[in-house]
């Protein structure tokens, strides 16, 4: 049905969210608030198109980090990622790289360096610089998932 709605005026971009049923009427405060998120995750998502965001969909952390206001996540990527250097710094980009492709390594000393192409203890060096830094742990998964959203806010 959204492709019918959306398509009623052309020009005219739309943007939906839809919550979860509410099971008991004590739920629709709470239904209420996934719909408002969805809608700015849709809003986010797609400025210049119309869309309709479903608050079940939003099942990773990227798509939760959608519905964040760009003004929040920006100034919460620069909290924890302040302690680095300025950005600009071929260093801090060095460093910043290698934060990026370790999480996406899943920790992973040896893929991080086999996909960067430093040896392993340059990895090592590298992510021990960086817990310095941002006093972050990153054998502890709620650090892993505090700097990862970080950097996806950047």
């Amino acid at each position: 049905m959204w492709p019918l709605v959306a398509g009623c005026v052309p020009g005219v971009v739309l943007h939906g969210g839809v919550g979860m049923p509410a099971a008991a009427p004590e739920g629709l405060g709470g239904a209420l608030a996934r719909a408002r998120y969805a809608l700015s995750s849709a809003r986010t998502t797609a400025t210049d198109a119309s869309r309709l965001t479903d608050a079940g969909s939003l099942t990773t952390l990227d798509a939760l980090l959608t519905g964040v206001l760009a003004d929040v996540g920006a100034a919460f990527s620069r909290t924890v990622l302040s302690p680095l250097p300025e950005a600009d710094r071929p260093a801090t980009a060095v460093l910043l790289s290698t934060l990026e492709t370790f999480l996406a390594c899943d920790g992973s000393w040896a893929r991080a360096a086999q996909a960067l192409h430093p040896h392993v203890n340059t990895v090592h060096y590298r992510v021990e610089r960086i817990e310095r830094l941002t006093g972050r742990d990153l054998s502890r998964l709620r650090d892993r998932l505090d700097l990862w959203a970080a950097l996806l806010c950047r």
